[in-house]
């Protein structure tokens, strides 16, 4: 499998969560230096997380799998989330800052919701049914 077959490259969630940890790591720019291996060092890692565990759940066999690595993004999102409202409360970042932050925090969440309902109602045994019925009708 080459690097283009990659399933979690084709999804808008992990797209949409790679411009996320750019903007984190752009952010954090003009943190305190003395954050660096504080909340620079938290945000970033939370940021990285959420396309890493996509990726990885994107790559499981099992639904259940994908959707446990799908919920661990959604976690990191959250942690992310605490992590933008502290640096506001800080005054480590702007109003502006802040809110395109939270936009990409709540799209990327939106769309992770969705694909989670989406998985979760997929029943592999009533699309094999499904299939079958029509070979064999």
């Amino acid at each position: 499998m080459n690097r283009t077959e990659r399933p979690h490259k084709k999804l808008i969630v992990w797209q949409e969560a790679m411009e996320l940890v750019s903007m984190v790591y752009h952010l954090c720019i003009d943190f305190p230096t003395d954050e660096k291996f504080g909340m620079i060092s938290q945000m970033k890692r939370a940021a990285v997380s959420v396309p890493s565990n996509i990726a990885e759940g994107a790559a499981r066999k099992s639904n259940k799998e994908t959707i446990q690595f799908f919920y661990i993004s959604l976690g990191s999102l959250s942690e992310l989330d605490t992590l933008n409202t502290l640096a506001k409360i800080l005054n480590f970042i702007n109003e502006n800052k802040f809110n395109d932050l939270d936009e990409k925090i709540n799209r990327v969440s939106a769309l992770l919701n969705g694909l989670i309902e989406k998985r979760k109602s997929f029943n592999p045994h009533s699309f094999i049914t499904s299939f079958l019925h029509i070979l064999y009708v």
